[in-house]
């Protein structure tokens, strides 16, 4: 009896769960416009890009080899992470700092179809610093720019999974 009503509640859990729209994060569900997608970044070996591709094929975009076998070009223009200086203390030294992530892409087809014109996203996030814990905040610093990574390669997905041709004017 426990068995089954335990069934029960992690069924209706799930079925209240999907009914609001709730997905795991890094699967969108949503299904691409377009079948195949040609990847073409300034960049190709950063962990940017290998994330890019590892999360396009978890939703089932094939990767092609070159963009005539595509029905989508994908182009990352470029991908920046910057630090800048926030806050400095009395005696001059930096209190905090704030990180940023810049990526520039745009999206076409063969035909001259634009699918997203070319647009920047910009993540950032602020940390404080204390110089008395360097390898700590380095490794902080770390963290943050490998979740702002993972963010912005869902905001790209997502947003790939939402493009469709635009008409040209």
């Amino acid at each position: 009896m426990r068995i089954l009503l335990l069934l029960t509640a992690l069924l209706l859990t799930t079925l209240l769960l999907t009914a609001c729209g709730f997905h795991l994060r890094g699967h969108s569900g949503a299904e691409m416009q377009f079948r195949a997608l040609y990847l073409d970044a300034s960049n190709p070996g950063s962990p940017f890009i290998a994330d890019l591709r590892r999360s396009l094929e978890a939703n089932k975009v094939k990767l092609t080899n070159t963009a005539e076998q595509a029905d989508v070009v994908l182009n990352i223009v470029s991908e920046i992470p910057e630090k800048q200086i926030l806050t400095l203390g009395g005696s001059g030294r930096v209190n905090e700092f704030q990180l940023r992530y810049r990526v520039s892409f745009r999206a076409y087809d063969l035909k001259g179809q634009v699918w997203i014109p070319a647009e920047e996203m910009v993540l950032h996030r602020d940390y404080y610093y204390d110089d008395t814990k360097v390898l700590a905040k380095e490794a902080e610093e770390t963290l943050l720019y490998q979740s702002m990574r993972s963010d912005m390669v869902q905001q790209i997905v997502r947003r790939l999974s939402r493009a469709k041709p635009q008409l040209q004017q």
